[in-house]
């Protein structure tokens, strides 16, 4: 293992860190749903979010345009459906999600919950009314 003292950095440089730990929260809160963590750091590149879908529930089927997502399977299990079919999923499951596909999520009997991870989308810009 290397000594911290001899990685290469100015005192400046982002650091890494532990932000959690995905087992343990998905399993703090057995009955919430939806997004139950976000990445929220400031200047980040990258938009991640902790996803629980409940027993037998389902996220219809819809497709991101413009951003290629990866989805990581970290309890529960489900099918994904695509237009190729459904594909079971589990813990470990990692599945990648190409710009325009169309896809669902359906949970099984005790609920699925994933980690998603993709592009941090460009903040919206306020522009004034064009001048006549």
């Amino acid at each position: 293992m290397t000594d911290p003292e001899e990685l290469p950095g100015e005192a400046d440089t982002p650091l890494p860190r532990i932000l959690g730990n995905t087992g343990s929260l998905a399993a703090a809160e057995p009955e919430a749903t939806g997004a139950l963590w976000r990445l929220a750091e400031p200047g980040r590149q990258l938009d991640a979010n902790l996803v629980r879908v409940p027993p037998r529930g389902s996220i219809d089927a819809h497709a991101e345009p413009d951003l290629d997502v990866l989805l990581l399977v970290v309890s529960g299990d489900g099918t994904l459906g695509s237009a190729a079919g459904p594909h079971p999923v589990e813990p470990g499951s990692l599945v990648w999600l190409p710009h325009g596909s169309v896809r669902s999520v359906t949970a099984g009997v005790g609920g699925l919950s994933y980690v998603t991870v993709h592009r941090r989308r460009p903040g919206m810009q306020i522009q004034g009314r064009p001048r006549a």
